[in-house]
Parts: C-alpha cells; sequence; structure tokens
C-alpha cells in the first residue's frame, strides 16, 4: 500500500502541567511536514497511550489530523486489550478522518494464535480504513507468529504490520506468508535498513522525533536504488538509536525532544518518569555529539 511506506514518526504526546499541550503538538506535525516525515503515528507506545484517557486519546487524534490536512498521512494507535474498546477506538479514529489506524495485539490477556486472529478480524470488520497490526512480544507477552499473519493478511482492509520483535527471520516469514502487498514496516530504528533489503517499506520511527530528515533521507535513498547512501546514513544513526533505548521508550527521545526545545515541557505520565543522572549525561553527550544541542 502507497501510504504504508516511507518514514513515519511515532509521535511523543506533549504534556504541560500534567495536561494535553495541544499548541505543540500542533507545532510537531508542522515540524514532521516541513522535514520529509511521510506519516504520523499518535497514540502509540511512545506516544504514552497506556495513560491518556479515553477523552484524551480521542482528542490528540482528532488534532493530528486537523493539523496534518492531508499532507502527510496519519495512522491513529487504536489498540487495546479488550476487543470492544479497540473497536470504539477505531471506528473514532475513522470518523475523525483517519488515513489508517495501528492496532496492537492485546497486552497481558496473552490469547492464543486464534484468539488474536478473531480480535483483529472483528477490529477489521468494525471499519473500512485499513489496519496496521503492531506486534511487540516484549510488550504484549505474546507473538503473532507468522502463519497468523498469513491468514490476517486475507482480510481485505488488513495492510500491514508494525514488526517490533528485531528478528529479520521472523520478518522474512511473514512477508512470505502474507505476500507481496502486505506492507512490512519495521518498528525498531537499529533495523531499518535490514528490513528494507528483505522487502520492508519503510520504519515507524522513534528516532524521528528528534532526527526526522536523515531517517527520511534513509529510507529514500534505499528505495530510489541509492544503497551505498542509504548505509552510510544508517550507520551514522547507530549511536542515537542506542542512546534514545537506554532508558523504557519514550523516556529517553522525550528527554531529548525537551533538551532541544521541540518541546517546553518534557514531562512524562507515571509510570513512567525522567532518566537516571547518568543516562542523562549520555543523552546529553549524544545529543551534542550530533549538533543537537550545544
Amino acid at each position: 500500500m502507497k501510504m504504508l511506506r516511507g518514514s513515519m514518526v511515532a509521535l511523543i504526546t506533549p504534556f504541560r502541567n500534567g495536561r494535553l499541550d495541544l499548541p505543540t503538538l500542533r507545532k510537531l506535525v508542522e515540524f514532521h511536514v516541513r522535514s520529509g516525515t511521510s506519516g504520523i503515528v499518535p497514540c502509540g507506545t511512545t506516544g504514552e497511550s497506556a495513560t491518556l484517557s479515553h477523552q484524551e486519546h480521542d482528542l490528540v487524534i482528532e488534532e493530528i489530523i486537523r493539523a496534518a490536512r492531508g499532507r502527510v498521512a496519519v495512522i491513529a494507535g487504536t489498540g487495546s486489550n479488550n476487543t470492544q474498546e479497540a473497536i470504539r477506538l477505531t471506528r473514532h479514529a475513522q470518523q475523525a478522518g483517519a488515513d489508517g489506524a495501528l492496532v496492537i495485539s492485546p497486552y497481558y490477556n496473552k490469547p492464543t494464535q486464534e484468539g488474536l486472529y478473531r480480535h483483529f478480524k472483528a477490529v477489521a470488520e468494525s471499519v473500512k480504513i485499513p489496519l496496521v497490526i503492531y506486534n511487540i512480544a516484549s510488550r504484549t507477552g505474546v507473538n503473532i507468529e507468522p502463519e497468523t499473519f498469513g491468514r490476517l493478511a486475507k482480510i481485505k482492509n488488513i495492510a500491514g504490520v508494525k514488526e517490533s520483535s528485531g528478528n529479520l527471520e521472523q520478518m522474512a516469514r511473514i512477508k512470505a506468508a502474507a505476500g507481496e502487498k502486505f506492507a512490512l514496516m519495521s518498528g525498531d530504528d537499529g533495523v531499518t535498513l535490514p528490513v528494507l533489503s528483505i522487502g520492508g517499506t519503510g520504519i515507524i520511527s522513534v528516532i524521528a522525533n528528534i532526527v526526522p530528515k536523515p531517517v527520511a533521507r534513509m529510507v529514500a535513498a534505499y528505495e530510489r536504488g541509492r544503497i551505498a547512501e542509504a548505509r552510510k546514513i544508517h550507520y551514522s544513526l547507530l549511536a542515537i538509536t542506542k542512546t534514545m533505548f537506554i532508558e523504557t521508550n519514550p523516556i529517553p527521545v522525550k528527554t531529548a525532544m525537551g533538551l532541544m526545545k521541540l518541546i517546553p515541557d518534557a514531562s512524562l505520565r507515571l509510570p513512567m518518569c525522567p532518566p537516571t543522572e547518568a543516562h542523562l549525561a549520555k543523552i546529553k553527550e549524544t545529543l551534542r555529539a550530533y549538533r543537537l544541542i550545544r
């Protein structure tokens, strides 16, 4: 699917005095439109969706769609471990004008592969917009197996996967099982280039929150056959990628955005908390090395 290509940002959710900071959210959309980001993915892991109320979740998606004005795709995070709740969130995203929805596998429940299939089928059949399945067993406790993706790919509006296993063999098996039209998006910044080499279409990126241009350039270079250029950018981003995951995402990247003055308030919602002093020093050191702060 053409929409599921390039560098899409897993956008942070800015807060101010504990509340949603909507003016900053709109500024971040403009920042990404100017920076060549091909799509915005709000209310995912990086957006601290687990700590948003339903009203806040809906409002973030509505604001981003309004701010984007069709200039970039908006793939709204609408997953839940409650199937009916996931359906409600996905229906709202469709009504708000989202181009698609990112739906995580149910966490904590630990459903069987059949349960996963039925969950995603129920959500897909409740809407007309394309769904991207989010597979991240490290967060959810359950892996969606390639054979299950083979079944899910037959459902008309299940269009692709954000695959965050970091396992290239699994990703290749998903691609083989689901078929050529099924979009394989990397969910890990460190393996974007290898994922492209096995038929991936892009990245839903954490580091694009702070370095959107090089991430977008890397994917574009690969797609245009400029492999050496893409490889050079990949290696140039390794250090910043490692630093952005020295603590649980989105702690480091949101801290970095505060240091870079991309957001006025880098606060997180509990149970997320600021990084340790040692990790804060490492974040600052890395940002200086990349000339993102003085």
